[in-house]
């Protein structure tokens, strides 16, 4: 049995798709953090059969839930102090994810522009359709 031992204060990312936790890790940009950071990949779970979970130490403040809501809208945030877990917040799509992905229309002027941010927006909450702000290239998110 693995043991991966607690975290005293820190956020615990649960109910990861398998293998989606290195996806997360670069996107939150966890990988520049001076934070110990854990992933664990393909842990057995009763309701999913497999599932990633990452341990972060510290605070909530390093992790934008609105990327972790785009990636995956199931994740469960488990905020972590004193050894306890002292709060679940669930994550959801979001309405607007700003530099997480990016158009791929070449017409597009972020193809032109290349300090400009890619802003795209929840079109379509029940197909997970985004739309870029400058062009309305579709972007769907099941597609990726």
């Amino acid at each position: 049995m693995l043991n991966i031992s607690g975290l005293k204060e820190g956020i615990v990312l649960d109910h990861i798709e398998a293998g989606r936790s290195l996806d997360i890790y670069y996107h939150l940009g966890l990988d520049k953090l001076e934070c110990q950071v854990a992933i664990i990949k393909n842990a057995r779970s009763n309701k999913m059969g497999r599932k990633d979970i990452i341990k972060i130490e510290g605070g909530l403040d390093t992790i934008d839930l609105e990327v972790l809501g785009y990636i995956d809208h199931n994740i469960t945030v488990n905020i972590i102090r004193d050894n306890q877990i002292v709060e679940k917040c669930t994550v959801k799509l979001p309405k607007k994810i700003v530099n997480v992905i990016q158009c791929k229309n070449p017409r597009c002027i972020t193809s032109i522009e290349q300090e400009l941010p890619h802003v795209f927006y929840l079109a379509d909450e029940k197909t997970e359709t985004y739309r870029c702000k400058y062009c309305e290239e579709k972007y769907s998110r099941r597609n990726r």
